[in-house]
């Protein structure tokens, strides 16, 4: 069983950065994928980024140029800094990783973005 727990999440200003991050209970290198996703009210959960063990890191057309998702072997953390945050970007943001054939989720952590 993996346990994941988001921080970071809070109220920003449109313009403004917030950094996510997801700790997991095991090493990182034991996931085939490490994401992010994300859920606003009244819409359907979607992908925001993600990390796989092995190859280029993708991103949602919405985050790319303005997040970057990164891993940190040594803490067995996956980041997500965004930048140029909008209020469209307003939601419950996951992380999720994928371990054989099972995929584990945390809590979620709230992210809103409003003047």
């Amino acid at each position: 069983q993996v346990q994941l727990v988001e921080s970071g999440g809070g109220l920003v200003r449109p313009g403004g950065s917030l950094r996510l991050s997801c700790t997991a209970s095991q090493n990182v290198f034991s996931f085939e994928t490490m994401e992010w996703h994300r859920q606003a009210p009244g819409k359907q959960r979607e992908l925001v980024a993600s990390f796989p063990r092995w190859g280029s890191r993708r991103y949602a057309d919405f985050a790319e140029g303005r997040f970057l998702i990164s891993r940190d072997i040594t803490k067995n953390t996956v980041d997500l800094q965004m930048n140029s945050l909008q209020p469209d970007d307003s939601g419950v943001y996951y992380c999720t990783v994928r371990q054989g054939t099972s995929d584990y989720w945390g809590q979620g952590t709230q992210v809103t973005v409003s003047s």
